[in-house]
């Protein structure tokens, strides 16, 4: 089953010499000032509905390098009657400029239940990314539970900035960006519902949440977190009491009731219903949707060669590797889970509904930092509580349910075929050096390396950043474009001069420029055809062929789902495909070298994660061949 409104939804695009990667986004601190946020807020511009001519217009470009000739022009029959004045196009675009008008952002509601909340397949895999960060040094218990106390400062540290509302405002191309996302991460949870499913938030409010919740061992515990003058405590304070956690859960004998949460989300509603009916476990429950964040105490990973080390991690993150290893160590409805193994691998996974992955970026860039500094200060010795366990009464239906995931969640791991590639013959300084966006330049050798690959261009999503507008989440960027296909077509041609290829390659990226800016200037067509579609459904009238097009179903089918997430650490985002013949990639461009995370599904017998790996690399190399013989020229 694939979902064309679920593509993964990590990143900012950045384009030219404007926009800075997420860790170097131009920043200016807040001083306190009650609803300082809110004001910041509403002088955001909305979210514009572009105009419907040239929405169709630039539809029918981005269908030229992916269905044949004959479909174009079926589509451009459906697109004629569409546009017709006073035909059903005008009416639903009117409909949502009216939308537009009545509401801070026509998308983001309809985007958060279309997207996220209404799509059924399990949230594993399929919907939250991972983050796998540098190898810890550590290789012992202590080590562990010392590191994990001070990621957990850490995060304290950057929620006090939430909280008091000093965060720096974020910039693009110098203009502020909507900080919405940072107010989602913390202290909220998803909730699972029959047909669609719900967040439920406890950042705000005289109830806010002063606990995280630990696992370890399958066993879930609540730490509180602030001492009762309302100060955090201190990473001594937190490794004191991560120790009385490790002793008190030292047996893994126990019912995972974790790996309910990586189910089919209508599975996992209706165990839901049936787990919370139990007083016991449905304050257990409340207690871990109320907590500030998750960290899980992993078992450590299998050992795996140098070569594999880094895929495996990202696997672990994104599943936890099945139910025999760390699966029933998570939560996965938790917006925010930090994960620390024993043998020093570690990273998060989170939940993708309410954020992109450049504020949980930011966030961690921040602990990262955080964990690098010296203790300062004498810890308090006023003895601490022991942290409160949360148990749970499995009747035999819940047990039932508990096998039920365990299996599907099994075949899941098997299926999901993932490859981390650190890319280290050169980083974005090379493509800045002849003046081409970095990004630019690893979209086009992604759209080279497939069409090597299978011979022809495939519908292709890059996500970009509508954060210049009030509660504004993504859009996407089609790499695949007129101009990228020509140069693909050209690049291995005997009868093409290397100074045409190398003009085409950089027409490409001038186009893929062109196309990012007009993204995140909310002028893309991928939301408002979506939009144009939702609100023929919500006004009940029959939905326009446009929509039924067989061209529309391959445009909408991303067998290449990418996205750019640039950070400060060495780290790299990792997601699932979206489709069940199609590729994740994600990418973390760094100066000298470039992180990428590449998955596929075993399952698809025309897909290789590592076959990709391969063909990007040669790709990326003999770009930069192509470039460095062929001077600069004709454009």
């Amino acid at each position: 089953m694939s979902n064309p409104f679920h593509p993964k939804e990590c990143c900012y695009s950045f384009w030219g010499k404007l926009a800075r990667p997420c860790g170097l986004l131009k920043q200016t601190a807040l001083n306190k000032i009650p609803g300082r946020f809110q004001l910041h807020q509403e002088a955001l511009p909305h979210l514009p509905v572009p105009p419907l001519q040239q929405t169709l217009d630039r539809y029918l470009l981005a269908l030229q390098p992916i269905v044949s000739p004959e479909e174009l022009s079926h589509t451009q029959g459906l697109v004629e009657e569409f546009r017709k004045p006073g035909g059903v196009g005008e009416r639903l675009q009117k409909g949502l400029e009216r939308r537009a008008r009545k509401t801070e952002n026509w998308l983001s509601d309809w985007w958060l239940k279309t997207a996220y909340l209404e799509y059924r397949l399990p949230v594993v895999v399929h919907s939250s990314p991972g983050v796998v960060l540098p190898k810890q040094d550590f290789l012992d218990r202590q080590g562990q539970l010392r590191f994990a106390a001070k990621l957990i400062e850490g995060i304290l540290d950057f929620k006090a900035m939430i909280d008091n509302e000093t965060l720096p405002v974020e910039y693009m191309g110098g203009k502020p960006l909507c900080m919405n996302q940072y107010y989602q991460i913390l202290s909220s949870c998803r909730i699972p519902g029959p047909k669609r499913d719900s967040i439920v938030n406890y950042a705000k409010g005289k109830k806010q949440s002063r606990h995280i919740t630990v696992v370890h061992n399958f066993q879930f515990f609540e730490l509180d977190v602030y001492n009762s003058d309302g100060s955090p405590l201190t990473a001594d304070q937190l490794f004191v009491q991560l120790e009385k956690i490790w002793n008190t859960s030292l047996q893994t004998n126990k019912e995972p009731v974790g790996i309910l949460t990586t189910n089919h989300r209508n599975s996992w509603a209706k165990a839901y219903s049936n787990l919370i009916k139990d007083k016991t476990n449905k304050e257990s429950v409340r207690a871990i949707e109320k907590s500030i964040c998750t960290v899980c105490l992993d078992a450590p990973m299998p050992r795996v060669s140098d070569d594999i080390y880094k895929s495996r991690v990202a696997a672990q993150m994104l599943h936890g590797g099945g139910s025999r290893l760390n699966s029933g160590n998570r939560w996965f409805d938790k917006t925010l889970q930090f994960i620390i193994a024993e043998d020093g691998s570690c990273g998060l996974v989170y939940e993708h509904a309410p954020s992109e992955g450049p504020p949980i970026v930011a966030l961690l860039d921040h602990i990262v930092e955080f964990t690098k500094k010296p203790e300062v200060g004498k810890s308090s010795t006023v003895p601490l509580p022991m942290p409160k366990k949360l148990r749970f009464n499995i009747t035999p239906e819940i047990k039932n349910d508990i096998e039920d995931a365990k299996q599907n969640l099994n075949i899941m791991v098997e299926d999901l075929d993932i490859k981390v590639m650190v890319f280290h013959q050169f980083g974005k300084g090379f493509p800045k050096s002849e003046k081409i966006s970095p990004d630019a330049f690893i979209q086009l050798a992604l759209q080279l390396a497939y069409y090597r690959m299978y011979g022809h261009a495939c519908a292709t999503y890059e996500s970009a950043s509508l954060r210049m507008f009030r509660l504004g989440r993504t859009d996407t960027i089609r790499s695949a474009s007129v101009a990228s296909l020509n140069f693909v077509q050209s690049m291995d041609s005997p009868d093409k001069l290397e100074q045409e290829k190398a003009d085409l390659l950089r027409k490409a990226t001038q186009a893929h420029r062109e196309y990012t800016d007009m993204a995140i200037r909310g002028n893309a067509i991928d939301r408002h055809l979506l939009g144009l579609k939702l609100q023929a459904i919500e006004d009940l009238v029959s939905i326009p062929e446009l929509f039924m097009d067989t061209a529309y179903a391959v445009a909408m089918h991303f067998n290449l789902s990418t996205s750019q997430v640039p950070a400060k650490t060495d780290c790299v985002m990792c997601f699932g495909p979206v489709v069940p013949d199609g590729y994740g990639v994600c990418y973390n461009p760094m100066e000298e070298h470039i992180n990428f995370a590449i998955s596929a599904f075993n399952s698809c017998a025309d897909t290789n994660a590592a076959r990709m790996a391969h063909y990007l690399e040669k790709a990326l190399l003999d770009m930069r061949i192509l470039l460095q013989a062929a001077p600069k020229s004709k454009l």
